[in-house]
């Protein structure tokens, strides 16, 4: 199974996916003119100004929801892979594809507002969404939708709750070792995963709602706490900072692991956690309550700034500055060894001992809780961008109880994730990021040739910004965009409430 597994991979995650991931996050920073750079002080503003209504969520509800799926094990375990594999230099093209991916970011995420929909009193959209209304092509979508569901639904939650389990048994140790079905499985592990899902299950059959209420709370929370742990292992060695960050530059050149080693693993680890292009950000996008979709773009657009160059480098820099690394060159080969050569590179060892190596005694359980968090937080967010995709489906087929198959799928999913092995677990979670990110990337790119959408929002809003508005709207129609339904119609809903009271004022100056 990991064979065919790793074959798969090698097709996927071939050049051309890490060369259509870099150029596109180019393409669209020089088609925005640097959106992610001109508009930063706005981002701020519309992350802490939105509201909320019983549709939509407000920008920063969806922003959490957003950097519940960017924040996950990939910040932790993650990172650690691409240090351990692809060397020091893998962290400075984890930059790269955050930058650029910012623009892609806007792009998507704005795409997915323009084209949402109001589905059983609470709005939907998405790339399956944009990808039928926009481009025309239904069976895309479709496909779209189906990986989505399997992704998010099967694979990605595997890989979050597997860097989970890994944490606890390094705390806990492995416990006793039970004969099942499943194979020889540690105790501890069947205890963590019993745990997970039970709170799993809680929340996701409270609804939307309730997984927007739990992360705008716990997803500040754990970012800012996992940040200020950083800072302070980062200020305990500040006299190796600049030493390290030129060792970062350095490598992403020369590096120690191969051109295509740094890179090949800074790019898939970079789109892995901040999720850009890959898909999943726009589903959380389309679901909040914006007056312009312009601003719910920016606004993902600065979540991946969050993701990869704030929590990602915490964790690349405690691991660095404390040398708790190893680099593996061919077969068994270590081209670095700082650490015992037993320690997996496949999970979220070396952050533990990154944070054990200051907080003696308390860096493993530290990681172990930082991991439930992220795990937790991410998964509920796969849940709901799996259930975007299965009400996309029920648009055209009223299948029931498709949403409680959902459920139970990505419940068994995660209890199967924590007790299993890492490798396999990592590479089907590949598997799918990759298939997303093709399908989704392409669509994009399409999308802008035919009608370049999120550009005239974009030129749209900052016509809006330069003549001081106080209140702005958009108006798809006046801009030649097609099919933007939800936006047409509360348009007309207000030209008409308009008409309306322009009517009964008059009758009320006839009357007096």
């Amino acid at each position: 199974m990991q064979d065919f597994v790793d074959s798969i991979n090698a097709i996927i995650w071939s050049p051309a996916l890490i060369y259509l991931c870099l150029g596109a996050g180019l393409f669209f920073t020089v088609v925005t003119r640097g959106v992610q750079i001109r508009h930063f002080s706005e981002m701020w503003r519309l992350l802490l100004s939105g509201k909320s209504s019983e549709q939509g969520l407000s920008s920063f509800q969806a922003l959490s929801i957003s950097l519940s799926g960017r924040v996950g094990a990939g910040n932790i375990a993650g990172v650690a892979t691409a240090i351990g594999f692809g060397g020091p230099g893998a962290v400075f093209w984890m930059w790269v594809v955050a930058f650029f991916g910012a623009a892609t970011a806007y792009i998507e995420s704005t795409n997915a507002q323009i084209y949402k929909e109001e589905t059983d009193g609470f709005y939907r959209g998405g790339p399956a969404y944009y990808i039928e209304k926009a481009m025309g092509q239904k069976w895309y979508a479709w496909i779209f939708a189906i990986a989505t569901i399997i992704a998010c639904g099967i694979m990605l939650p595997m890989v979050q709750s597997n860097g989970l389990g890994e944490a606890i048994v390094l705390v806990f140790g492995r416990g006793d070792i039970l004969e099942t079905s499943l194979g020889n499985l540690s105790t501890v592990k069947i205890y963590t995963a019993t745990g997970i899902v039970l709170l799993l299950g809680f929340i996701i059959f409270g609804g939307v709602k309730r997984i927007a209420t739990f992360a705008q709370v716990i997803v500040p929370f754990m970012a800012l706490g996992y940040i200020l742990v950083s800072l302070v292992i980062i200020g305990l060695h500040i006299h190796r900072l600049p030493e390290i960050f030129m060792m970062i530059i350095n490598d992403a050149f020369t590096p120690m692991a191969g051109v295509g080693a740094a890179i090949g693993w800074g790019v898939k680890r970079g789109v892995y956690s901040n999720e850009a292009g890959q898909g999943t950000g726009p589903h959380a996008a389309a679901a909040a309550e914006v007056e312009h979709p312009a601003q719910q773009g920016l606004v993902q657009a600065f979540s991946v700034y969050i993701d990869t160059l704030f929590i990602c480098s915490a964790t690349a820099f405690m691991i660095l500055i404390t040398g708790a690394y190893n680099v593996h060159g061919a077969g068994d080969v270590f081209l670095v060894q700082n650490v015992a050569a037993d320690v997996v590179a496949n999970g979220p060892a070396f952050t533990q001992l990154a944070v054990e190596s200051v907080f003696s005694g308390l860096g493993k359980p530290f990681v172990a809780i930082a991991l439930f968090f992220f795990v937790f937080t991410t998964i509920l967010a796969y849940y709901f961008i799996a259930e975007s995709n299965i009400y996309y489906i029920r648009r055209t087929f009223k299948i029931p109880g498709l949403v409680l198959a959902l459920k139970i799928a990505i419940v068994s999913a995660t209890f199967y994730g924590t007790v299993k092995a890492a490798d396999l677990a990592w590479g089907m979670g590949d598997i799918g990021v990759g298939v997303m990110a093709w399908l989704n990337i392409i669509g994009i790119i399409i999308i802008f040739f035919m009608a370049k959408p999120a550009i005239k929002a974009l030129r749209d809003y900052e016509s809006q910004q330069k003549s001081g508005v106080k209140k702005f709207t958009f108006d798809p129609k006046s801009l030649n965009i097609n099919n933007a339904d939800f936006w047409d119609n509360r348009i007309a809903n207000e030209k008409r409430s308009l008409a309306v009271n322009s009517k009964e004022k008059s009758q009320s100056k006839a009357e007096s």
